[in-house]
């Protein structure tokens, strides 16, 4: 390519009518060069995940064929959409800036630069919740009901280790196996498993009818003693998962204990009593409930948010199991199922279903704003759909 001389450029400046004296001495001549035709791809980072790239941390991008691609670091997930610009984007090696320039009073009068690549584009990052529904979905394929369970011994299903995980799922590290702690995976041979319902009421009963016969507190269950008493009937690492998975781990005096958590029994046994019933008399149901639970604990309906829901319209007043984690991912599909199960509903009813939905400082008034229309009914603020429910 012809090189530009000083007169040339000061040329093209007078044609421009732009005045010397008004920009900086130093000129950059642009050519292209040989490999600059190559297809290029800007992503723009905010400075805590250049930070991650400049520490030698990886940022992954995550997703199968038919999932909208999302990039994770080690504890974040975000959601990759193009945004087109109006002016073409030129890379330039070595390209110095007006400050570099100025700080350099020695450079050369004019500086040939040779662009290595151009886009119109970039990948633009914006903080999003991470898709964990789908980590059920594909640990429910196959419950672990037990050592003795011949389904399990046979079972041709997929099995899931933490990098199968990391691959399936969209969400970083972090969320996944914060997650995994959430929903009471365990791990069993080095795979993820989610223990079938009954197999871990079963576990649970073991532990409360030994602590009754036992007249320990429920705030001090000593972990060896159920472990000595329990290891008879079902293995030990299962007596310790269900310990952790319904009770808080401390050590004492050097002896490891455990204070049971009374709101998540009462609430795993309200859902055992629900879940083969359609709907339960509301007063029936709070009766049987709180015979069902171990003594000393206390029911209350404030346990079961995101789990049932009582229908207030009906005589007599009901009780029927609605779990969040069936409910759909999506924002907009989630109300629509919601509004196809009730039409009309309250703050304090529907906050328990859409809370998981709130994104980073969004709060669950912003959403109904969005995705309801709020009336009064008797008195008290209602929401209902923005659009027809088919």
């Amino acid at each position: 390519a012809a090189v530009r001389s000083r007169a040339e450029v000061d040329a093209t400046l007078q044609t421009a009518k732009l005045n010397p004296a008004e920009l900086l001495p130093a000129v950059q001549c642009l050519s292209f060069g040989p490999q600059a035709g190559g297809e290029c791809c800007l992503l723009q980072l905010e400075p805590g995940l250049c930070a991650e790239l400049e520490a030698g941390r990886s940022l992954v991008i995550r997703g199968e064929k038919d999932e909208h691609a999302v990039l994770c670091s080690k504890d974040k997930t975000y959601d990759m959409k193009i945004a087109d610009t109006s002016n073409m984007l030129l890379f330039v090696p070595g390209c110095k800036t007006p400050e570099e320039l100025n700080a350099d009073p020695a450079s050369c009068n004019i500086i040939h630069s040779q662009i290595a690549g151009f886009s119109k584009n970039y990948w633009e990052l914006r903080r999003c919740r991470p898709k964990l529904k789908k980590l059920r979905k594909l640990l429910m394929e196959d419950p672990y009901e037990g050592p003795d369970s011949q389904k399990d011994q046979t079972s041709t299903l997929s099995k899931y280790t933490t990098e199968d995980l990391l691959s399936l799922i969209q969400a970083s590290e972090e969320e996944i196996l914060h997650q995994l702690q959430v929903i009471d995976a365990c791990k069993i041979e080095g795979y993820w498993r989610i223990l079938d319902f009954d197999y871990e009421m079963k576990l649970l009963s073991h532990v409360t009818q030994l602590i009754d016969s036992e007249s320990w507190p429920l705030s001090k269950v000593p972990l060896c003693a159920c472990l000595e008493e329990l290891g008879s009937l079902e293995p030990r690492e299962m007596i310790e998962h269900v310990l952790l998975s319904y009770g808080r781990k401390y050590v004492d005096d050097g002896e490891v204990f455990f204070e049971m958590r009374e709101d998540k029994i009462c609430r795993a046994i309200a859902r055992m009593l629900l879940q083969n019933a359609v709907k339960f008399n509301l007063s029936e149901f709070e009766e049987v409930w709180q015979q069902s639970v171990p003594e000393g604990m206390t029911t209350r309906l404030d346990q079961l948010q995101g789990l049932a829901l009582v229908d207030k319209s009906s005589r007599p007043e009901t009780i029927f199991l609605l779990k969040v984690e069936d409910l759909p991912e999506d924002n907009q599909e989630r109300f629509n199922s919601l509004f196809g199960i009730r039409e009309k509903w309250t703050e304090v009813d529907i906050t328990p279903y859409i809370q998981d939905l709130c994104a980073e400082k969004q709060t669950v008034g912003a959403l109904l704003t969005k995705y309801a229309r709020s009336s009064m009914l008797n008195g008290v603020k209602v929401f209902n759909s923005r659009r027809p429910i088919s």
